[in-house]
């Protein structure tokens, strides 16, 4: 129970009366285990989340391993312009916004279906045995995925050998980005059901018995009171996809490229890996980075003011 929650049941005039800190601190009295509870989540987001944020200094200096990251010089926005001016970043961003535009377009949809359509089996053992079904492919590594992919499509071994192809689709580029949106989709679908689930949960029985009795069938069920109770939860889900729109996957898109597929399949996460890591130039890469951030930052903030204009709950 938030503090507001409690702040509320009590009268107009004595919530005036009494400071927001006395009221968190009867709060925090009532729950204090609960927020005891919150304690590692909240240390673990702070550690890894928030205070690695200062390494971004040094997409503005010329960073050297020896100084460290406070003792190398400053060099402005040189990074950032040797960034732009790169022939390959334009290919770069071109095909991580290609690719994440298609999963947004085919990916996003996919387990609200599947919520809906797991929702409506009626056996609740067959219910268990298919969501646990559609779980499974999200805890599978990419490596052993791409391993599957390469295996399946294999014109000698796999199961495209038996209709006589002669190459293998995830080798051509023509081919390769609408498989890495197939095999994303197969893999996260099950997984992106939970919250809509979760979701579907919280809708009143009342709102489908009332159905039930005006003759209403099963599309229109869903149609009319699932879909617009669960909105505001595929609004927030939809805002912060549209923030992931310049990251297509790294472990994904690093295991399925190769040679043959680079000019179609290199993205911003692979490009800063290659260039900080492999190549060891780590303000490039950072700035790269800070870009990919900056912009994402953009995107889920105005993501989040048109859907309140559209009259949903964003998420702030």
């Amino acid at each position: 129970m938030s503090n507001a929650t409690i702040c509320k049941k009590k009268g107009a005039a004595q919530l005036k009366a009494q400071s927001r800190w006395a009221c968190f601190k009867k709060n925090f009295k009532t729950h204090k285990y609960y927020y005891l509870l919150m304690l590692p989540g909240l240390a673990a987001l702070l550690v890894f989340r928030y205070l690695p944020m200062g390494g971004v200094v040094i997409a503005f200096k010329d960073f050297k391993i020896s100084q460290g990251v406070w003792g190398s010089e400053w060099a402005g926005f040189k990074w950032f312009q040797m960034l732009f001016s790169n022939s390959q970043f334009t290919g770069v961003l071109f095909n991580t916004i290609y690719i994440s535009i298609l999963k947004l377009l085919f990916g996003f949809p996919a387990p609200v279906m599947l919520a809906l359509m797991i929702n409506e089996v009626a056996n609740l053992n067959l219910k268990r045995v298919v969501q646990t079904t559609v779980y499974l492919p999200h805890f599978i590594s990419w490596v052993v995925v791409g391993g599957i992919l390469m295996t399946i499509l294999s014109p000698s071994v796999g199961v495209l050998s038996l209709f006589g192809v002669s190459k293998n689709p995830l080798l051509e580029p023509a081919n390769f980005r609408w498989l890495v949106v197939v095999s994303d989709i197969w893999k996260e679908s099950g997984w992106g059901t939970v919250v809509y689930l979760a979701a579907i949960t919280g809708v009143s029985p009342d709102l489908y018995e009332a159905a039930t009795v005006d003759g209403a069938n099963r599309f229109q069920k869903i149609w009319n009171i699932t879909i617009p109770s669960i909105a505001g939860t595929i609004a927030v889900m939809l805002i912060l996809r549209t923030g992931s729109l310049l990251s297509a996957g790294f472990d994904q898109m690093y295991v399925l490229q190769t040679s043959a597929t680079m000019d179609v399949g290199d993205v911003l996460d692979t490009f800063v890996y290659r260039y900080g890591l492999a190549q060891g130039r780590f303000s490039y890469a950072a700035a790269a980075g800070l870009f990919q951030s900056v912009v994402g930052l953009i995107l889920v903030s105005l993501s989040n003011f048109i859907t309140g204009k559209l009259g949903q709950d964003g998420i702030w």
